[in-house]
């Protein structure tokens, strides 16, 4: 028997579909009743896993359950673009406003130094996640995509970063390195690796639970409370509990409009001959997107795919979550249409998986997490979908708030953050798929009129960009 998942009967991804058999195991049986632990953890995803391990790292003898509605990794965490990044959704701008300009700094290069640990961990614990710190690139296709990469490397300069952290590549810098179509340069920056990331949570999973962790799948919680988990199998009671459920928050009592679940879908091609990897480049499974509104990320597989998605679904009223959703042939279609844009050379390629899946993204668009004493509730989230490095961040700061070590992770800006609610429905609905709207319709402006778009151009400041 093993734990591989489905959505609306296909596989839930690539990335699940190409795990061998040992990986799928179910890694724990529901809750059966009342049960009591020092630490429970709603969420068998990156967040919570991560806590987990740091936490068993620092003090074995604690007792730690996962709870997890389905099995580990379920979420965005089996399903995303395998993007290890130091990618943050508050900009620095942000950051340096709410803490100041050094302390915004540090928590940019602690981003940098977390995809490095996450490598670190991999490599000493022996997973196989198909790691490769290829970096990425962000492709500037026009002219104003071209101005637009220069100001963000003229940005990070102003804020101390040089080239070996940002870097802005000529058009033929940017084609020893890929060869998109109609690319004028691209930024780059090394802070990057393709994985898998499947393989990254059932194998975190497989260790956790090895070392001691208690991990029920199949145990939806219902509500969190001080000091209370209530799921549909029985209760836990834990002096600490911690909110990990990222994408899936809505679905707990008084939760609806904590984090709005947006859907990001992603396809994937067949292996592609050595010959077509010739004419497209990416030798280094560096990382790409384009200078679009829109966000567009793919990468090159360890085994010779293009893993590609965007971000243009449309966000479901009432926060809603349904298998159906992962898939909806007009988003896929029109990403099969970007790639083949963006890739010319892989129009007769075959696509074999299609897939999606909610990501969670606050109000104002900050990821967070924190502790709160009084209750023992602790929280993360928020990665409005960078979520792959800042997880693993948010387990090590987790862990230290827990133990009550004050550390440079705790005193980082993003600690103790409080997020506004979404509105109620109908305007949560009208305001995010507005936003969705403003972004596909300022990429046609701009590919027509090669003039900046002043719409998103606003929008993007309101959310920090």
């Amino acid at each position: 028997m093993n734990a591989r998942p489905e959505s609306a009967g296909e596989p839930l991804s690539l990335w699940w579909d190409q795990l061998p058999d040992e990986l799928t195991m179910p890694l724990g049986a529901p809750l059966d009743g009342d049960a009591d632990y020092d630490i429970a953890i709603v969420g068998g995803g990156y967040t919570g896993l991560w806590t987990a391990y740091y936490l068993q790292q620092a003090d074995p003898a604690l007792r730690i359950c996962v709870l997890e509605a389905h099995v580990a990794g379920f979420g965005a965490s089996g399903r995303n673009g395998g993007w290890a990044s130091a990618l943050f959704p508050s900009s620095l701008r942000q950051l340096a406003e709410r803490s100041d300009r050094e302390t915004a700094v540090r928590m940019k290069r602690t981003m940098h130094d977390t995809v490095n640990e996450i490598g670190r961990v991999a490599s000493a614990e022996g997973w196989d996640i198909e790691w490769r710190k290829g970096g990425t690139l962000g492709i500037a296709r026009s002219p104003l995509q071209l101005q637009r990469a220069e100001d963000e490397i003229a940005d990070m300069r102003s804020w101390g970063f040089g080239a070996d952290d940002y870097s802005l590549l000529s058009a033929d810098e940017t084609a020893h390195r890929v060869r998109m179509a109609d690319s004028l340069g691209a930024t780059f920056t090394p802070h990057c690796a393709a994985i898998n990331p499947a393989r990254l949570v059932r194998l975190l999973a497989m260790t956790v639970a090895t070392k001691g962790v208690r991990i029920f799948e199949r145990t939806p919680a219902t509500a969190i409370e001080a000091g209370l988990v209530r799921t549909r199998h029985g209760s836990v009671r834990a002096p600490i509990i911690v909110r990990a459920t990222e994408g899936y928050t809505a679905s707990l009592a008084g939760q609806r409009r904590v984090l709005a679940p947006v859907y990001s879908l992603m396809l994937a091609t067949e292996p592609l001959p050595e010959d077509l990897w010739n004419e497209i480049g990416l030798a280094g499974r560096e990382t790409f997107h384009d200078g679009r509104n829109l966000i567009i990320y793919g990468q090159r597989t360890a085994d010779g795919r293009l893993a590609f998605g965007g971000r243009g679904a449309p966000y479901h009223f009432g926060s809603r979550i349904d298998p159906v959703q992962d898939r909806n042939s007009d988003v896929h279609s029109a990403l099969r249409d970007v790639l083949v844009d963006l890739f010319p050379a892989v129009a007769q390629a075959r696509i074999t998986h299609t897939w999606g899946g909610p990501l969670g993204i606050a109000r104002d668009w900050w990821a967070s997490v924190g502790l709160d004493r009084t209750t023992g509730l602790a929280w993360a989230g928020g990665y409005v979908g960078d979520g792959v490095g800042t997880s693993n961040l948010s387990g090590r700061t987790l862990a230290d708030l827990i133990r009550q070590q004050a550390t440079d992770l705790t005193t980082l800006p993003w600690v103790g953050h409080h997020s506004r609610n979404w509105e109620p429905e109908p305007f949560r609905w009208l305001g995010t798929n507005l936003g969705l709207q403003v972004m596909t319709r300022a990429d046609a402006k701009e590919q027509r009129t090669g003039k900046e778009s002043r719409v998103a151009g606003i929008f993007a400041r309101k959310i920090g960009h």
